[in-house]
């Protein structure tokens, strides 16, 4: 699916997914430093990836790993420094927490700084890292 976002497309097509892009962020985060880029692009084939995209320069990222039936662990999630302060992380947050087929899961998610941003979506916090959402619909 696309869900237009001011000038920018929130796609979940894995195809369109910027390896490099990707590996050059993760490698560099406090969480995925110590990911080589071969477990990296293994991660995006085995998730659900959402994308954000400035024409065909992907500008935001977020990763869900799914059992697809009770709960989604929500990581990697990003927006380009050069794209911050456009409420991008919000629209990318929002897509996700809404999409039909998560609202009935459970979302867990880390973070050391972004417990602001996810608490606005339902997210409540678990310890000083760990947050939880709970099943916002009925599960079908």
């Amino acid at each position: 699916m696309e869900y237009p976002y001011k000038k920018y497309v929130i796609s979940d097509d894995q195809e369109r997914v910027h390896i490099p892009t990707m590996i050059d962020f993760v490698t560099t985060s406090y969480c995925g430093n110590k990911r080589s880029p071969e477990k990296i692009k293994k991660s995006i084939q085995n998730s659900v990836c959402y994308g954000v995209y400035d024409e065909d320069k992907m500008i935001a990222f977020a990763r869900l790993i799914t059992d697809g039936a009770t709960t989604y662990y929500l990581c990697d999630v990003f927006v380009l420094e050069d794209y911050r302060g456009q409420g991008i992380s919000k629209k990318l947050i929002e897509v996700i927490t809404n999409a039909p087929e998560l609202e009935w899961m459970s979302g867990v998610l880390a973070t050391k700084d972004a417990h602001g941003l996810y608490s606005q979506y339902g997210f409540e916090i678990e310890n000083d890292r760990f947050m939880r959402r709970q099943p916002q619909g009925r599960q079908q």
